[in-house]
């Protein structure tokens, strides 16, 4: 079982409302997704998590205040972003400087969000657990992958638990 869950931001944890842009820190409206409070809550008493997000104009202080206005912030060990990575989060180095900075084994992580394309496949291309939150019931790529997926965050809980 891993000991350590990344979580994507936007649309996994977070409602990314597409009318706007920019920081979400300064969105005139923010929103945890239904069931994230409930699910951090759970995990962060058993172990740690963090944000592993491909947000490229927000620093990890900025990430920390939007998730500090939907009272989510309590639940976060840290934040990796491009801007404390240097690296673009749809790849696989960005997930092995993850576990550089960890001092973990990749097979100790699991990364849970919304995009095959940048939180799945390059995490299991790094050797880390990954599951695909896939709230709009996507098919499957036609990649030789084994991908353990929900369509509801309280789906997670059997694959957790």
């Amino acid at each position: 079982m891993s000991t350590i869950y990344l979580f994507d931001w936007g649309n996994t944890l977070m409602v990314d409302f597409p009318q706007y842009t920019g920081k979400m820190c300064y969105w005139e409206t923010v929103q945890a997704v239904d069931g994230a409070a409930e699910t951090l809550a759970y995990l962060s008493a058993h172990h740690k998590v963090y944000i592993a997000t491909g947000a490229a104009d927000s620093s990890e202080a900025e990430i920390q205040q939007a998730f500090d206005r939907v009272h989510l912030s309590q639940y976060i060990s840290g934040y990796f972003c491009k801007a404390n990575l240097g690296i673009e989060k749809s790849s696989a180095r960005f997930y092995q400087a993850i576990v550089e900075k960890l001092a973990v084994e990749p097979f100790d992580i699991t990364m849970i969000g919304d995009s095959l394309e940048k939180d799945i496949i390059p995490a299991l291309e790094a050797g880390l657990n990954a599951i695909w939150f896939n709230a709009f019931h996507l098919p499957l790529p036609e990649k030789n992958l084994v991908i353990r997926e929900y369509r509801h965050i309280n789906g997670l809980w059997d694959l957790i638990r």
